[in-house]
């Protein structure tokens, strides 16, 4: 059997971003590994270089997942809020006829 080769697709500044994204790619069926190497394992330091986050995907997957990537910080998973959408007629609900 051929062994996966993961690559990195993305340095994120902190855990959060980092497990945010990991969701986002694992509910697409990308599998995911986050490596945080470094002085960042050792001391929760998560400012700076030290608090970077790598993403990796395998290889096969690299495509797929950068351009879901590219997607999400493009704001095209961002909801719309229901009171700037000019399409929504109702109005406010707690207002009395």
């Amino acid at each position: 059997m051929e062994e996966q080769s993961w690559e990195v697709i993305a340095s994120v500044p902190g855990d959060l971003y980092a497990e945010i994204l990991r969701g986002l790619f694992e509910a697409q069926g990308i599998p995911v590994v986050l490596s945080q190497e470094g002085i960042h394992s050792a001391y929760a330091v998560t400012v700076g270089l030290f608090g970077k986050v790598e993403i990796l995907v395998p290889s096969t997957h690299k495509e797929q997942a950068l351009q879901l990537l590219k997607d999400y910080e493009s704001g095209a998973f961002q909801l719309e809020d229901e009171e700037d959408d000019p399409d929504n007629q109702e109005g406010d609900p707690t207002e009395q006829p």
